[in-house]
């Protein structure tokens, strides 16, 4: 099978790789589309995502794909299946695992990072973390299923009522997902802080955003905000997560910054404030809550997604070459509906 394998840092190679081997549990997946994001850029580079990367591995952990083969024991999917795949496997046995907090698991494992994933014709995985897709969901929206559901569990984390102002900061794919999310779970009024004035645009006339800021020449209201996303990971948009939310508000650090990064914050804020700072890790157990919210049409992730790319295209894009992408993913199959 064709396969995009990462050699070393910032270089990829296209070779033919066996089809892999699966045992009673696993399922083996023809590729259909596998999206690309901020994790494989930090991949690419040498820097961690959930976990380290050792090449020679193939990347791809947002796949959906066309069941080719189950094992003996499989009993949630079949051949000809539809689906989409949680890369993030779960030992089942440490600490966190047995108190209800599989994300920080000790021994966590995931499909395109610590094992080959969806940038090659066929992958596998175990069976207890691939799902059937409804007919309301195309395998292109579903590509975009593993980031939808690390949004959620971050919602997830926060409490939300319908009274309460939210404000996103960023317009990457994630900002504008959580701008739909927010709405999605009730909270009566969004907002959206970025950089790029169409993408801003298209949030307020498409989906619902209420008030958008371009920071590059204008300012957040400070104290304003109940719910403060934080979608950029700069210690700056940081810093002003803190500054804009509310008496009582709660931000939530979304974005991945690099490992070295820190920000000020004024502590007497937090304390006269009570704010809630929380940070949110991959996605536990909410990729049905992702399927649900596509497939009743409560979030839009096709329309976000601007780039649709071939395998030999990969290394430009992570190179930066490919402008205004909202979000990239990869044709990787044949067999698409």
């Amino acid at each position: 099978m064709k396969a995009l394998v990462l050699t070393a840092i910032r270089r990829f190679e296209i070779q033919n790789l066996p089809t892999p081997s699966i045992g009673a549990n696993d399922v083996l997946v023809n590729t259909a589309y596998a999206g690309v994001c901020g994790t494989d850029h930090d991949l690419y580079a040498g820097r961690p995502g959930s976990a380290p990367a050792n090449p020679p591995i193939v990347l791809g952990h947002e796949n959906s794909g066309i069941v080719a083969e189950v094992g003996s024991a499989v009993t949630n999917v079949s051949k000809g299946d539809r689906v989409a795949v949680d890369p993030n496997i779960y030992c089942g046995e440490c600490t966190y695992c047995l108190t209800q907090r599989p994300e920080l698991c000790d021994h966590l494992s995931a499909v395109g990072v610590t094992r080959n994933g969806g940038l090659a014709e066929q992958f596998s995985a175990p069976a207890s973390v691939v799902y059937r897709l409804p007919d309301t969901v195309t395998l292109q929206s579903a590509a975009a299923i593993e980031p939808l559901s690390c949004a959620v569990h971050g919602v997830d984390l926060l409490r939300l009522r319908p009274y309460q102002k939210a404000l996103v900061i960023g317009d990457g794919f994630m900002g504008q997902l959580f701008a739909q999310l927010l709405q999605a779970y009730g909270v009566h009024r969004v907002d959206l802080a970025g950089i790029f004035d169409d993408k801003l645009k298209r949030n307020h006339e498409l989906f619902g955003v209420d008030r958008t800021y371009n920071t590059q020449r204008e300012s957040i209201p400070v104290d304003s905000y109940d719910v403060v996303v934080e979608a950029v990971g700069l210690p700056q948009t940081q810093a002003t997560a803190v500054k804009v939310a509310a008496k009582g508000g709660q931000v939530l650090m979304f974005g991945v910054g690099p490992q070295e990064s820190s920000f000020e914050m004024n502590t007497y804020d937090i304390y006269k404030k009570q704010l809630t700072i929380q940070g949110s890790f991959i996605n536990p157990l909410t990729f049905a809550d992702a399927i649900a919210l596509i497939s009743a049409g409560k979030v839009n992730v096709e329309g976000l997604i601007s780039h649709v790319l071939d395998l030999t295209q990969v290394q430009d894009f992570l190179d930066g070459k490919i402008k205004d992408v909202s979000k990239a993913i990869v044709k990787v199959g044949d067999t698409l509906k």
